[in-house]
């Protein structure tokens, strides 16, 4: 485990690293930058994309613009937020444009609330000047991780993947105000489960896992991705939100048996543990030039 920086990085490569693990929030500037065409190979995204997809606006109107499942958005600021609310349908839902996790998503019920929240969000500072809404789902949440073409290790036989594929889609559940809780305050392992088999093959489920992997076919992920879906009160299911960075996390120690992450819940139905999980995305890697 390395800090980072320009240093911690000087650091790995001086001890005989040859391979970077990005386990890290990236950005446009960030000191991994100054390696490119160093021979360095990357495990994770580039902070090009990062920068670009982690507007959640930008990517989900690039998804939409492409055929696939994902709401109209409406930008909201102080300008607009009052005129917004007499329009908006509820409940309803107001997230920031970069946020993590569930961190600022609120639902509301009514225009008094829809006001009153975007206020409060806005002028907390924390996540910027302009927020946006969208139409509440009311139906199931899952999470889907999405993992690159290249080749895998699965019981003992090598795979090679040509397309973008998919783990077994994880249920979601015990929201609280209709919102996932931040897993930093409510482990995963309390609220998520692998979909039952039979809903597995439900035609709604092949069809979202089929757009997930198209979503991350058009934002070029070079590492596993997790994409969380809903559906609305017939049971189609909609992208709602993009994670190039999903927690890796694993029981991997006696005091961490909760600390499961989404990705290596459904990776056991490969079946992969927490090693193949780490060693099959290591597999992963890309030349950083």
């Amino acid at each position: 485990m390395f800090p980072d920086t320009e240093e911690g990085i000087d650091k790995a490569i001086a001890k005989g690293a040859k391979i970077i693990w990005l386990n890290t929030v990236l950005y446009k500037g960030h000191p991994i930058e100054k390696y490119k065409d160093k021979g360095l190979k990357i495990v994770g995204q580039s902070t090009e994309a990062v920068d670009l997809f982690d507007n959640k606006v930008y990517t989900n109107n690039l998804l939409r613009s492409k055929g696939l499942p994902v709401l109209e958005s409406k930008m909201i600021s102080l300008d607009n937020h009052k005129e917004l609310s007499k329009i908006a349908t509820y409940p309803n839902v107001l997230k920031p444009i970069r946020g993590r996790g569930s961190e600022g998503v609120r639902v509301v019920e009514n225009q008094k609330q829809f006001v009153e929240t975007a206020e409060e969000l806005i002028n907390s500072g924390r996540f910027g000047d302009t927020i946006y809404t969208e139409d509440f789902l009311p139906g199931e949440e899952i999470t889907i991780t999405v993992l690159p073409p290249g080749t895998y290790v699965v019981q003992g036989e090598i795979r090679i993947q040509k397309t973008y594929w998919c783990f077994p889609a994880l249920r979601r559940f015990n929201h609280i105000n209709n919102v996932m809780p931040y897993n930093g305050v409510v482990a995963v392992t309390e609220n998520s489960e692998v979909l039952q088999a039979s809903l597995q093959s439900s035609q709604e489920v092949v069809d979202i896992l089929k757009q997930c992997e198209k979503a991350a076919s058009i934002i070029n992920g070079h590492a596993p991705i997790r994409i969380d879906c809903r559906a609305n009160k017939e049971g189609k299911y909609f992208i709602f939100d993009v994670n190039l960075k999903p927690n890796m996390t694993g029981a991997s120690r006696s005091h961490r048996k909760e600390q499961d992450s989404l990705s290596s819940i459904a990776a056991r139905l490969v079946p992969w543990g927490y090693r193949d999980l780490i060693v099959n995305v290591l597999g992963t890697r890309w030349e950083y030039v």
